[in-house]
């Protein structure tokens, strides 16, 4: 196998592994009300690397919430980045990707350039090299 071959198949299985673990997450979160509340009002968003981000001034309890979520994240990442033989950065930017391209209409994410959009009914604007 070509190396070249050898890296995308590497890419691959992060995008799949990612895949199911997006699914983990987000049921996990979205069974909690005060984080599916935050996240309907815009209060919430996702990020290029993988994490929740803070839209704008939140109240305390909002950002001690996403700082809990985002631990709760990087321990799920780092489990599976060990598994896939990755670096949680990269585990954790491949399943940023299919976060953002999850989001709803009406939804907070960060485009590449670091600027908060809010979902339209078009597909979000992420990285070239999201999967």
């Amino acid at each position: 196998m070509s190396k070249v071959n050898g890296i995308r198949m590497g890419v691959m299985a992060l995008a799949l592994g990612a895949g199911v673990m997006v699914a983990g997450a987000a049921q996990a979160q979205d069974r909690d009300p005060a984080y599916a509340a935050a996240r309907a009002a815009g209060q919430v968003g996702e990020k290029p690397d993988g994490y929740l981000g803070v839209v704008g001034a939140a109240p305390a309890e909002i950002q001690r919430m996403v700082v809990d979520l985002n631990i709760r994240r990087k321990a799920i990442y780092a489990t599976r980045a060990q598994a896939q033989n990755s670096t949680i950065d990269k585990y954790a930017e491949i399943t940023g990707c299919k976060l953002i391209a999850q989001t709803v209409p009406g939804e907070k994410y960060m485009d590449p350039s670091g600027a908060w959009q809010t979902r339209g009914g078009d597909a979000p604007v992420r990285r070239p090299d999201c999967p």
